[in-house]
């Protein structure tokens, strides 16, 4: 009879139930109390991998009825510092030695582990990684080619997202509920195979909620107490597109190619970032550059030159320490989320690395706003010159970034410059935005609004008289387009509105146009006298209302 003693690695890894099922010898299987104890220890901390092992070690007992197996439990319960410092090898050791006193094959996948015990003299069996084309439960729901996402909640009908990102529909991709213990099934199938398959791993594991990528597919299982209920997400990338498929104007091509370093790429969830971040990346990598990721979990479908690398010891700062040591050309940040990231991402670009990092933003200048504060705001230009928007997964928006010194727009007073960063449209290097420092509060101040705000290309005449009368009351009209004011005709947007309302409380019948930095106003002849005030007393009060400096014409 052949003895064999499991380490726990084994015993999470399943491939030892189906080793017995292949055998018709008699086989003994002695599972160490460390083991046991290791494993109960895993599974009230909620980690997966802890009932991974425990379900395999079920399904031995069950084996016993239908094959020449004999399972028992021997050796030491370890101590709860041992339990607590399994990493440091305390477990490790109680498992080789009871091995090597009942004289027995010790079974690991720990290739470290495999190292020791040969040296030890042990006989020893190590399952290497291996590529296999076992098919999961969940694999059934993605016949469809176009299948982005499983949705699979306990005691709900499954549903799909089909289509592709940014025309999809949600459907039902099943009539019955699905079961708890189904769910379970399927994510002990994948806990085991991320332990034994190359290019599978568990990312994160903790109470509530564990994330898996297992070759194309991107699992995360939630339960209680994280979630009221047990949830199984998986995400299969369905298109792969090269930096052609996307049409971008000469303009940007030339950008990225020649000056673009600090990119971010932003768009709303199930934009299609991912998609384009790699497409971009494969890009350089065929310009013959150095690529690497930053990535947790590692879901980019790269290529085999580009190296992905998850957090070093939890952190990305030690992976950045690591990275600068490498000398990449460029790395990809995927995905940019906690303060710390931002800050690893600022200090690897000041470190002269190109960086292309991907941020969840509903606006194309929400991906600014979400560096603001967590690194310093004079060197941010210098961190992002590029910032890339998508949604449907379609590229609506590029703007481009300058710093300057200057009086921020609708203020006069020279002393009040100050450094301001201008966001500006890529295309036609228009301003849309200034961020600038007032007080301790970052302002970030709209240039351009929609067109419902924007001016319209003719004057009016308001009378505050008949708002509801013969003459259009200020707002009523009707909105209208307008060209975007040129920054140095006005050096930005014009709340017009504003004005009205000022202009209205003050007056009975005006017009107004605005030229550059100048408001015109136009009033009958009869109430110059009156607009002005003595020695332009009236009229100085309301340019400080408006704040743009007025100059008073008949009208």
């Amino acid at each position: 009879m052949k003895s064999i003693v499991p380490d726990t690695g084994v015993l999470i890894d399943g491939r030892i139930t189906e080793m017995v099922k292949r055998t018709s010898e008699a086989t003994e299987i002695i599972i160490a109390n460390s083991s046991l104890a290791e494993l109960e220890h895993q599974a009230n901390l909620g980690k997966e991998v802890g009932f991974a092992g425990l379900k395999e070690i079920k399904k031995l007992h069950e084996l016993r009825k239908t094959h020449k197996l004999t399972l028992h439990f021997e050796g030491d319960r370890p101590t709860p510092y041992e339990i607590e410092h399994a990493q440091l090898g305390a477990i490790d050791a109680n498992i080789r030695k009871l091995a090597k006193d009942l004289k027995a094959t010790l079974m690991t996948t720990d290739r470290v582990q495999a190292e020791v015990a040969e040296a030890e003299g042990l006989e020893v069996e190590y399952l290497k990684p291996v590529v296999s084309d076992v098919k999961l439960s969940f694999e059934k729901y993605f016949k469809e080619k176009n299948t982005m996402s499983v949705h699979l909640k306990e005691n709900c009908i499954p549903q799909a997202k089909i289509g592709l990102p940014g025309n999809f529909q949600l459907m039902e991709i099943d009539s019955k509920n699905i079961s708890r213990d189904t769910i379970e099934k399927m994510v002990q199938e994948a806990v085991e195979i991320s332990n034994r398959e190359e290019n599978s791993f568990i990312e994160i594991d903790k109470k509530g909620a564990t994330v898996i990528q297992v070759g194309d597919y991107r699992i995360t299982f939630t339960r209680p107490p994280f979630s009221e209920a047990r949830e199984l997400t998986v995400i299969r990338p369905i298109a792969k597109l090269s930096i052609e498929d996307y049409a971008l104007s000469p303009l940007l091509f030339e950008r990225l190619k020649q000056k673009a370093e600090g990119i971010v790429i932003a768009g709303p969830p199930g934009s299609g970032k991912s998609t384009f971040v790699t497409a971009l990346a494969e890009y350089y990598s065929g310009q013959k550059k150095i690529i690497k990721t930053l990535e947790q979990p590692r879901d980019l479908q790269v290529g085999k030159s580009i190296t992905q690398y998850a957090p070093l010891e939890g952190s990305f700062a030690q992976a950045a320490d690591i990275l600068l040591l490498v000398r990449p050309d460029y790395t990809v940040f995927d995905e940019v989320r906690k303060i710390e990231d931002f800050r690893t991402f600022g200090d690897m670009r000041l470190s002269g690395i190109g960086m292309i990092g991907v941020v969840h933003a509903s606006k194309a200048i929400d991906a600014i706003q979400r560096f603001l504060g967590k690194i310093d705001f004079g060197v941010i230009p210098q961190v992002i010159d590029t910032i890339i928007f998508l949604e449907a997964g379609k590229i609506v928006k590029v703007y481009d970034l300058r710093f300057t010194v200057k009086v921020p727009f609708g203020m006069r007073e020279k002393d009040l410059a100050r450094p301001i960063i201008e966001v500006c449209d890529f295309q036609t290097q228009q301003p849309e935005f200034q961020i600038y420092k007032w007080g301790e509060e970052t302002v970030v101040f709209p240039l351009v609004q929609e067109a419902r705000h924007a001016r319209p290309p003719h004057r009016e005449r308001f009378d505050r008289g008949s708002p509801r009368g013969g003459r259009p009351h200020p707002f009523d009209r009707s909105p209208r387009s307008a060209p975007v004011p040129s920054r140095e005709a006005s050096g930005g947007f014009v709340d017009e509105y504003k004005i009205m309302r000022v202009l209205n409380a003050e007056l009975h019948n005006f017009d107004f146009e605005i030229k550059g930095d100048r408001l015109i106003l136009y009033v009958p002849e009869h109430q110059m006298k009156k607009v002005l005030g003595k020695r332009g007393s009236n009229i100085q009060q309301l340019e400080h209302k408006v704040g743009m400096r007025i100059d008073v014409q008949r009208g």
